[in-house]
């Protein structure tokens, strides 16, 4: 990491600290930034079991209020991450803030499924854009050798945050039904979101000057294979967060409570999924020599999902793959960021690659659930675009690993 020091110091940018109160503190808000963004999402498996029987719409249909929340959230990244970059930190997660905890409570209010897409998907999406680009590229300026695994740790929030408001709507559902169920989760988002607006402090100063996109950056071989490898993993990783719980249902004929469990399940042991790559990353091997294979497990998981008709078989699975998947998406940001030599354009770099992605989370479930149409309910076709689909991204990651080095010894 040498060369990111001797590029800070011609910049007049002091050293990452790499740990310390201040450094991990930012990682623990993090943490609660992604439970509240990211953890929202991966729960969206209980709300679209919910929908399509309260809407009486087609999963495919459903989906879509899921996926726009995942397009955004990567979609302004070109966006979010430039104005981070130009000193406007704090004024863009205070204004994620207001548009996350709006959208919550405006969908505790909506009864048609437009009312839903505007509330839930658009205006929660937008909030989630704005908060998260940022702070994966704040918390990744306070560490250079423990930077994965303090990405990790704030990765984990998807996890936590996908184990606690299936938990809640679990148990908050049946009791004071739909609209104050939002609402309680709402005020969950205000309180941890408040905290971390006062908390997070940018260290890098701000680039004022510079394009939007960094068009130079795509003239970088590992930098744009990684882009295309993450576009095609990410297109098949989200359809199990999404039709877990439909599966389980419609077919194992599990009860609802208990395709909620497995949400929680798959969502529990994606902690550790994340957590722990991390450390292997930066311990042991790379975070590129960790993401390539963690990516091609995920599609062997991926296919072996099709062999599940039980629902012992399914909770055993589900375990897996949580921590397979979890271990993509906290490698992603640590890959992304090892990237970049120049802190000063982290924001930017991050942003475009987030851009880049976000087509793929916005059209995978809806295409897995076409998929599940077409073959009359049955998961077969979904199940095979997942693995195929990131299967192919593993080895446009492998390309771009052998870009970095071409020696497999080397911690890449």
């Amino acid at each position: 990491m040498g060369w990111i020091k001797r590029s800070e110091s011609l910049l007049g940018i002091r050293p990452p600290p790499d740990g310390g109160l201040t450094a991990w503190s930012q990682a623990l808000l993090c943490h609660l930034v992604i439970f509240n963004t990211w953890g929202f999402i991966n729960s969206f498996g209980v709300f679209q079991t919910y929908y399509v029987t309260a809407l009486n719409k087609e999963p495919s249909v459903i989906s879509w209020i899921g996926s726009i929340q995942v397009f955004l959230l990567f979609f302004i990244g070109t966006f979010t991450g430039r104005l981070t970059d130009a000193g406007y930190f704090r004024p863009v997660i205070i204004a994620g803030t207001v548009m996350c905890v709006l959208g919550t409570f405006m969908a505790s209010l909506s009864t048609q499924y437009w009312q839903l897409f505007l509330a839930q998907g658009l205006c929660c999406g937008l909030g989630n854009g704005f908060l998260f680009c940022p702070c994966v590229s704040l918390l990744s300026t306070y560490f250079t050798t423990k930077r994965s695994f303090a990405l990790a740790i704030g990765a984990a929030g998807s996890g936590s945050g996908g184990m606690v408001f299936p938990a809640m709507v679990e148990q908050l559902l049946p009791r004071i039904g739909y609209p104050w169920t939002m609402r309680a989760l709402g005020f969950v988002q205000l309180g941890c979101l408040v905290l971390c607006c006062i908390g997070l402090k940018p260290r890098v100063p701000p680039r004022k000057t510079g394009a939007l996109v960094d068009w130079a950056s795509f003239k970088e071989p590992p930098y744009l294979l990684f882009a295309i490898g993450m576009f095609f993993t990410f297109w098949g990783l989200y359809f199990a967060f999404y039709y877990l719980g439909s599966f389980a249902r419609n077919i194992i004929h599990v009860p609802y409570t208990q395709s909620i469990n497995l949400l929680i399940a798959l969502n529990g042991i994606g902690i550790i999924g994340r957590i722990l790559p991390g450390f292997l990353a930066d311990r042991y091997f790379g975070v590129f020599s960790t993401l390539v294979p963690v990516v091609f497990i995920t599609s062997l998981v991926s296919f072996c999902w099709i062999a599940v008709n039980s629902q012992g078989g399914l909770y055993g699975w589900a375990v897996v793959y949580g921590f397979v998947g979890g271990g993509i998406q906290s490698l992603f940001p640590a890959a992304l960021s090892s990237l970049t030599t120049n802190l000063r354009m982290a924001g930017t770099r991050m942003g475009m690659i987030f851009t880049i992605v976000s087509f793929a989370v916005l059209t995978g479930p809806p295409i897995a659930g076409q998929l599940i149409q077409r073959k009359d309910g049955g998961y077969l076709y979904a199940q095979i675009f997942a693995g195929v689909v990131i299967c192919i991204g593993g080895g446009f990651l492998s390309a771009a690993r052998a870009a970095k080095s071409r020696d497999l010894m080397v911690k890449v």
